[in-house]
C-alpha cells in the first residue's frame, strides 16, 4: 500500500506542476527525476521519438554519462512496435539480452536492468521513457503502470508544445506572405517564397505551384521549391490527366503516387523520389486558376490540419495572384486614358 501511496503522491504533484508551470524542459525533467526517485532506479530519460527517421533524441535524462547518452538510442524501428503493442518493454539484464545493442556500453555504465515505457497521446508515439538499474531487478505491475502514467504526462507536454510550435510556424509563414503581399508585386518571388515556406513547415521533399494556361488545358509551372531540373522539364502537364480533382476546388491526397490512376509521369516522380502527394486548388474570385502541390519521398498521410493550413496558402496565393492582376488592369486602364486625353487634344 506505502508504493502505491507513493505513485500517487508523485502522479498528483507531476499534475499540479503541469497546471501550474509553462516551462516545458523543466516539466519533462521533473517526469524523469519523480521516475528515479520513486522506483529507486540508477537513471532515467526520456527519449522524443521520430517515426520518420525512426530515431530517439533525449530530450530531459538524469544519471547517464555523456558518453552513454552520446551512444544514441538506435534501435526505434524494433521497439516502437512492441511499445504499441504491449505498452512496455523490459530486459532483466541489460548486460547480455540479445534485443538490445551496445552490451558493452550498458556493463560499463553500471546498468543492470532496464524498463521502457511508451508516451501515447492519441495512438501516435512521442516519446520513450525508460529507466536504468544499478542492478539486475525485476518490476512489478504497479510499477509498470506507474511510469506509463507519468510517461502519459511527459507526452501530453510534448504535444502541447509540438501545437504551440507549429502554431508559431504557421503564423510566421502567413505573417511573412501576408508582408510579401503588400510589399511587392512580383508575384513570381511571392510564390516562390509561398513553395519553400510551406515545404519547410510541413516538412516535405518539395513543392510547386501550377497555373491553369488560358485555355484551361495545361497546368504551367510558375514556381517550385526542392524539385530537380530534370523532373521539371518532364514534359506538359494536363489538366485532365494529372490529379484533375483538385480543379474542381476540393484538396486531393494521394499516398502512392506510383499506383494512382490519376497520376501523370509515374516513372519521373519514382526517379524523383516522389511517393506521397498533397494537392490543394488555387482560387481566384473563386474560379480555380492553378494548383499547389506538396510533394513527400516517404509515404504519408497529411493530416486534416496540414491539409487546412496548405489549403489556407494556397488561397493567399490565390489573393496575391489577384491582386498582382488587378494592378496591372490599372495600369492598363491609366495608360489607355492618357492615351484617350492625347488623342482628344490632338484633335482639338
Amino acid at each position: 500500500m506505502a508504493g502505491k501511496q507513493s505513485y500517487f503522491k508523485t502522479f498528483i504533484k507531476v499534475s499540479d506542476a503541469f497546471g501550474t508551470s509553462t516551462d516545458m524542459d523543466v516539466l519533462l525533467q521533473m517526469i524523469v527525476d519523480s521516475a528515479i526517485e520513486t522506483l529507486k532506479a540508477k537513471a532515467a530519460c526520456l527519449f522524443l521519438a521520430d517515426e520518420e527517421t525512426e530515431t530517439f533524441k533525449a530530450v530531459a535524462e538524469r544519471g547517464l554519462s555523456p558518453d552513454y547518452l552520446h551512444a544514441g538510442y538506435g534501435h526505434a524501428e524494433k521497439i516502437i512496435p512492441i511499445l504499441k503493442k504491449d505498452g512496455f518493454i523490459y530486459y532483466q539484464d541489460a548486460t547480455t539480452d540479445k534485443r538490445l545493442e551496445n552490451l558493452d556500453r550498458k556493463k560499463a555504465e553500471g546498468i543492470g536492468s532496464i524498463l521502457v515505457v511508451p508516451a501515447m497521446v492519441k495512438g501516435e508515439l512521442l516519446a520513450v521513457l525508460t529507466v536504468y538499474t544499478a542492478k539486475k531487478r525485476e518490476f512489478h505491475a504497479d510499477e509498470i503502470e506507474f511510469l506509463q502514467l507519468i510517461a502519459g504526462q511527459g507526452g501530453w507536454a510534448i504535444q502541447v508544445k509540438k501545437l504551440v510550435d507549429q502554431l508559431r510556424s504557421n503564423t510566421k509563414i502567413f505573417l511573412n506572405l501576408a508582408a510579401d503581399i503588400a510589399a511587392s508585386l512580383d508575384i513570381k518571388a511571392i510564390l516562390q517564397t509561398l513553395t519553400k515556406e510551406v515545404a519547410q513547415a510541413l516538412r516535405v521533399k518539395a513543392a510547386s505551384i501550377r497555373l491553369l494556361n488560358d485555355e484551361r488545358t495545361v497546368l504551367q509551372l510558375v514556381a517550385s521549391y526542392g524539385l530537380s531540373e530534370k523532373y521539371l522539364q518532364k514534359g506538359p502537364i494536363s489538366a485532365e490527366k494529372s490529379i484533375a480533382e483538385a480543379l474542381n476546388g476540393k484538396p486531393v491526397a494521394i499516398v502512392d503516387a506510383s499506383t494512382d490512376k490519376g497520376v501523370q509521369y509515374k516513372k519521373e516522380k519514382k526517379e524523383e523520389g516522389i511517393v506521397s502527394i498533397l494537392c490543394v486548388p488555387i482560387k481566384a474570385k473563386e474560379e480555380v486558376i492553378g494548383v499547389l502541390r506538396l510533394y513527400s519521398d516517404k509515404k504519408r498521410e497529411f493530416t486534416e490540419d496540414e491539409v487546412e493550413l496548405v489549403t489556407a496558402l494556397a488561397y493567399q496565393g490565390g489573393l496575391a495572384i489577384q491582386n498582382a492582376s488587378l494592378y496591372l488592369m490599372l495600369q492598363n486602364d491609366l495608360r489607355d486614358m492618357k492615351e484617350a486625353t492625347w488623342t482628344h487634344k490632338c484633335w482639338l
